[in-house]
């Protein structure tokens, strides 16, 4: 085995969290260290962006339809960029304010950064092409660095790329060695955010998997280390067009036309950080070219009449109590939500599996099921996992029902002793085939895997928010818990994110106001 491969597996076991032991963390809030949640690079030229809050988007549950593909302007990129990562909204209470952003973040702390390459489109780039970052706060572009290039000519008109990376610090302040999974995780959901986002205005989100993380580094200009005091890494780039695009696109002509020095210096986070060694060393381990995977077919998703798509997007919201008693849900708004996942949202191999606790669902058995979300591992799962469960075919395909009985109880315990697992509608594990894909694929996949799971828990939130339900990630659960409870009894499939979907409580003592005047 590889020393990367290896180290995967190290840092995966070392930060799994088990009754009497969770994964190292400080243990407390450093308030005096405290992560600025917002990147602005200083000396960079800022263009303002026009709020898109008065745009027009289609119906929620018309977003898979062909739409017509909107024109790339200021006016359009402004609007993608708002209703993906940009702020939904700011909550006060007890004299403090915090922002909430249209994509989901494990703890509200956003290590995920946005970063736009734009061919010649907008008035302020004079014929050339620039390289923006995204500033969430104000609704603003900084621009990095302008230059020419003839890469644009490869791809459909209207196209431009938009890329992510993250600064694992701000997870890492508060979670520890656990906070590489985390910051994955919400890379998954920022990716998720743009494809919605994206499809209000009828264009695709094709990412580039044959694209190597040094390439991307390049091009964003994360390189150049003495603009930065926070390591900041890359994660993945798209392209955004009207059309599908190959995803193994070349993009050495662009990363050779970058220049060798970026506009701004980015601003200082915290006066100073912990020392997690793992952290950099699971950074380091992951960061290996990215590998093209197998596609597969995309099934049709049926959703039931809803509000504008931005009402939906702009009303997302994690919540921390669900009521028990008012949190049951119909079989259509199970079986919806479920449609909704089916596939990877860029038609790549499904490696996530979804290990279901149903407890309020109408016309379901309260009970264990499975959907598989990938039918090659459909004999595997059930070879690997409890002999005794009875893999029962349900109304829905690739459903499985393993087990009937409460288990109100265990996936409370399993998450946490949090009550939001065991007092919605269901709750669920999101079951990797994991040793395969690393040996197959290398331990960039390992990154992947977590994002394929935030990607799903950002859909997740959006369906139950379009029907008027909540949703919220759990990043915090007993891992191998969670594989005893279904037989596993090795790392060949490992959990890697839960979810749970019921009806919120909404606290009237929390104020809401508006994300911009």
């Amino acid at each position: 085995m590889n020393k990367s491969l290896q180290m995967v597996y190290e840092y995966h076991e070392t930060t799994k969290h088990a009754q009497h032991k969770y994964a190292r963390s400080l243990g407390y809030m450093d308030w005096s260290t405290q992560p600025d949640p917002f990147r602005v690079y200083n000396g960079a030229k800022t263009i303002k962006l026009p709020l898109a809050i008065q745009n027009s988007t289609p119906p929620y549950h018309l977003l898979d339809a062909e739409l017509p593909s909107a024109p790339v302007l200021k006016e359009s990129i402004s609007q993608l960029l708002q209703f993906s990562m940009g702020l939904a909204a700011y909550k006060e209470s007890g004299g403090s304010s915090w922002a909430v952003r249209c994509n989901a973040s494990s703890g509200n702390l956003h290590p995920t950064e946005t970063y736009l390459v734009l061919p010649p489109l907008m008035q302020e780039q004079v014929g050339k092409s620039s390289i923006y970052h995204y500033r969430p706060k104000d609704h603003a572009l900084e621009e990095l660095a302008s230059f020419e290039t003839s890469f644009w000519k490869k791809l459909p008109e209207g196209s431009f790329i938009v890329g992510l990376s993250s600064i694992s610090w701000r997870e890492v302040w508060k979670y520890g060695e656990r906070a590489f999974r985390y910051t994955q995780l919400d890379a998954g959901h920022a990716w998720q955010a743009f494809v919605v986002s994206a499809k209000m205005l009828g264009w695709k989100v094709n990412r580039l998997d044959s694209v190597s993380d040094a390439d991307i580094s390049t091009l964003l200009g994360l390189t150049q280390k003495t603009r930065f005091f926070e390591d900041e890494n890359p994660d993945m780039l798209f392209v955004i067009s009207p059309q599908d695009v190959n995803p193994k696109l070349s993009i050495n002509a662009l990363v050779g036309s970058v220049p060798l020095k970026f506009e701004g210096i980015a601003n200082k986070l915290s006066p100073s950080m912990q020392k997690w060694d793992i952290i950099p060393a699971i950074e380091e381990a992951t960061s290996d070219a990215q590998i093209p995977q197998p596609t597969t077919l995309r099934s049709e998703t049926t959703r039931t009449p809803s509000r504008e798509s931005k009402d939906v997007v702009l009303n997302r919201r994690s919540v921390h109590v669900m009521q028990k008693d008012m949190s049951t849900i119909t079989k259509e708004q199970f079986h919806n939500m479920l449609s909704s996942i089916l596939d990877s949202q860029d038609a790549k191999e499904n490696s996530s599996h979804l290990a279901i606790f149903v407890h309020q669902v109408e016309g379901y058995q309260s009970g264990l099921y499975i959907l598989v979300r990938n039918y090659r591992d459909r004999d595997d799962l059930e070879k690997e996992m409890d002999a005794k469960f009875r893999w029962s075919h349900t109304e829905f395909e690739h459903l499985y029902l393993l087990q009937t009985r409460d288990l109100c109880a265990t996936s409370k315990a399993i998450s946490c002793s949090q009550d939001i697992a065991s007092d919605g509608a269901f709750s669920l594990g999101m079951l990797c085939n994991f040793t395969d894909q690393l040996q197959k694929y290398g331990a960039h996949r390992y990154k992947e895997l977590y994002w394929e799971c935030g990607a799903i828990g950002q859909q997740l939130y959006l369906e139950a928010t379009s029907m008027g339900l909540s949703g919220t990630g759990i990043g915090c659960f007993l891992d191998d818990d969670m594989h005893r409870l279904l037989g596993l009894k090795n790392n060949r499939y490992q959990v890697l994110y839960h979810f749970t979907v019921g009806r919120g409580y909404v606290d009237s003592r929390i104020m809401t106001r508006p994300a911009y005047d």
